[in-house]
């Protein structure tokens, strides 16, 4: 697939990652359409009308993972991804010609909390964010039956100065109330934005790239690292430590989005080639501090 003229169709547009992605686009000269809540609400010839013509599906559809997890909230979660996932790929075996390429999201929650993990060796969560994630990935590749080339990103925390999860975490640090949470030695494997868009791009137009990756620096820190790299990059002390029951009773079992995480590393895209622009924490807190 060439760099010109790419006809792009897009669900989670108008997000955080789905913003910076259209705007690299357009200095690629390539053409997006959002396909919005909304238009899922219409159903799937609405899909199937929105992807007439489309080269490339990029599918980021989803509700806010961080929040209190109530039963009710369980099923917004899943509905926005699983579902949703599910109307784009039968939308795209109903249109002709059939999309190049499907680029679809997951997240590193798939992982265990225990032990590092790669695409070839892992071991899976046995929980809500793990079975989610496998039920999400599973409609995606759904579409490898239509030979249509099919990716997924397993994304990490993505990191940028415009949104994300730093947005939330720089003001209170700015203010000298910044710290870790818990003891601070749960994983934290996080990709800067910049890569995170790069990664898309040579997903778009290297046809070699198929099937599961995960989209994560090559060196994944602590939660206490990550402290320490922002209170340096901001010049403020991290004194702090935010209990993990304050956390429990404020989201429920949601709460684990931030009490644990994974140690994922990127070995699929480190063999096809991908050169990562920012590899350790400190770097990347420091360029998206000077931004922000």
């Amino acid at each position: 697939m060439t760099n010109q003229s790419i006809k792009i169709a897009m669900t989670g547009a108008s997000g955080f990652v789905g913003g910076n992605l259209i705007k690299r686009f357009k200095v690629h000269n390539w053409s997006v359409t959002a396909i919005e809540r909304t238009d899922f609400e219409q159903g799937r010839d609405r899909i199937r009308e929105l992807l007439k013509g489309a080269e490339v599906v990029i599918n980021l559809a989803g509700a806010p993972i961080i929040g209190k997890w109530t039963e009710q909230y369980k099923k917004v979660l899943t509905e926005s991804r699983v579902n949703t996932t599910r109307m784009v790929v039968d939308a795209m075996g109903s249109v002709e010609p059939r999309p190049k390429a499907f680029i679809s999201t997951s997240a590193v929650g798939i992982y265990s909390d225990k032990g590092t993990h790669t695409e070839e060796n892992c071991q899976y969560a046995d929980d809500f964010l793990g079975r989610l994630a496998k039920q999400w990935e599973a409609e995606a590749l759904r579409a490898e039956g239509l030979s249509v080339r099919t990716v997924i990103f397993r994304f990490g925390i993505v990191l940028g100065s415009n949104g994300g999860a730093l947005s939330q975490m720089i003001p209170p640090f700015r203010l000298g109330l910044g710290g870790t949470i818990g003891d601070g030695s749960q994983a934290f494997s996080w990709v800067h934005i910049d890569d995170l868009v790069n990664a898309y791009v040579r997903a778009i137009t290297d046809n070699g790239f198929s099937g599961v990756y995960n989209l994560t620096s090559p060196n994944p820190v602590t939660n206490k690292e990550l402290t320490k790299a922002l209170a340096e990059a901001l010049h403020r002390p991290a004194l702090f430590r935010i209990p993990e029951i304050a956390l429990r009773l404020k989201f429920g079992e949601g709460a684990q989005v931030l009490t644990k995480g994974q140690k994922v590393l990127p070995e699929r895209l480190l063999k096809q080639g991908f050169v990562f622009s920012f590899l350790d924490i400190k770097t990347a807190i420091q360029d998206i501090v000077k931004k922000t």
